[in-house]
């Protein structure tokens, strides 16, 4: 047990979610694992951590972990003495989603208006030839071709990138304005450094969401509303939930080394004289 934790859920085989609490300043080696838990249910867990003397729980000073429920209940109960801190990229994550939902709904209506005309032109000498924007893309490809590049920022596009997402956002403005709300959070995570600055940028970007008037970017601003004391306790060491992501990339990589799990019980043994 160290003084920084990580806590995070993983599927080990045919969708079975486990929880693992890992310590940070093993990194990823010998004595990371803490612990792995059958399930995400919070009254499990507790009990089991709860049989570790008080003394050595309340050591752990700052522990990082999602917006599940279930997670902030087991931290809560299980290491009273802990600060939490809510991961930034799984905030980022739930931006991100918002967008790519808004990509997806202008997809299914480009998909639906293709299929309309095809049906229209067809019985004519003509046949149906899409309309070409200026890169080569129809509408349709357009749309699904920009998944990828709605990820990343502006600095780190290619040039065909740059070129397929000025024709985006002149054929879906709408898309622009939400790229930019994904950019803009994005930004107070990577530029601030003052735990009161960050509250007040955020205060200001939940405006500028209520402004927007998108419903999925709504959700989001109101799940950092909730959540915003273990947000900002991002600002005071940076910490993320990268360590645990780690973890579960090792355990993955594992698994297809050894070409699936046969045994349960025997891959948790193996894991724990690795990484216990």
């Amino acid at each position: 047990m160290g003084p920084f934790l990580s806590i995070d859920e993983t599927a080990l085989s045919q969708g079975e979610l486990y929880t693992i609490i890992t310590n940070k300043e093993a990194k990823g080696k010998k004595g990371a694992l803490v612990g792995i838990f059958k399930g995400t249910r919070a009254e499990p867990i507790i009990d089991r951590l709860l049989k570790l003397p008080s003394s050595i729980r309340n050591k752990v000073q700052e522990i990082t972990l999602d917006m599940a429920h279930s997670m902030k209940h087991i931290a809560k109960v299980c290491f009273p003495k802990a600060i939490q801190v809510t991961d930034r990229f799984h905030v980022q994550k739930l931006a991100i989603e918002a967008l790519q939902e808004l990509r997806i709904k202008y997809r299914w209506e480009a998909i639906d208006q293709e299929n309309e005309l095809i049906k229209q032109a067809k019985g004519t000498s003509k046949g149906f030839l899409p309309k070409l924007l200026p890169n080569g893309d129809s509408k349709k490809q357009l749309l699904a071709r920009s998944r990828y590049l709605l990820y990343k920022s502006r600095d780190k596009w290619t040039n065909s990138q740059k070129e397929r997402a000025a024709i985006l956002f002149i054929e879906y403005p709408e898309i622009e304005k939400a790229y930019k709300l994904v950019n803009n959070l994005r930004n107070i995570f990577n530029q601030t450094k003052d735990k009161v600055v960050a509250f007040t940028k955020l205060a200001h970007w939940y405006k500028e969401v209520e402004e927007s008037g998108f419903k999925s970017f709504n959700t989001v601003a109101n799940s950092i509303y909730l959540n915003y004391h273990s947000i900002l306790n991002y600002f005071t060491n940076r910490s993320t939930n990268a360590s645990a992501e780690s973890f579960n990339a090792k355990i993955k990589a594992f698994r297809a080394q050894l070409r699936g799990v046969r045994k349960t019980e025997f891959f948790l043994y193996r894991l724990e004289k690795l990484f216990a």
